[in-house]
């Protein structure tokens, strides 16, 4: 059995019902985030970056493909943000719930969000 589950309430989404995965719970429309039941306290723009990569979880999300969904635009050559803005949700997310590691990075590629325990 899966650890790991998606489910998007009321609809498409887009509109801002709660995402799930595993023990983390997205809820846009409140600006809310919990793991394991837990608030985690985010920014906008970080939650709007775990929202991305959670409605993607468990497939590699290419690092301009969240710049535009976030940022709104394209990614400029050299700007690191994504990787700021990851570093920032990694290290929060991890806090809330230690032993797990929840953000992978695909050098080269960019983010998966897939909840696991660490090794």
């Amino acid at each position: 059995m899966s650890t790991e589950t998606r489910a998007v309430d009321a609809g498409s989404p887009g509109d801002g019902g709660p995402i799930r995965v595993a023990q983390v719970e997205i809820r846009p429309s409140e600006g809310l985030a919990l793991v394991a039941g837990r608030a985690v306290s985010l920014s906008v723009r970080e939650l709007e970056l775990l929202s991305a990569l959670a409605l993607r979880s468990g497939h590699v999300v290419a690092r301009d493909e969240l710049f535009s969904n976030v940022w709104g635009g394209p990614l400029r050559s050299g700007d690191r943000s994504i990787d700021v803005y990851v570093h920032k949700v990694r290290q929060k997310l991890e806090a809330a719930a230690p032993g797990w590691s929840f953000i992978h990075t695909h050098i080269g590629f960019g983010y998966r969000f897939a909840p696991e325990p660490m090794a």
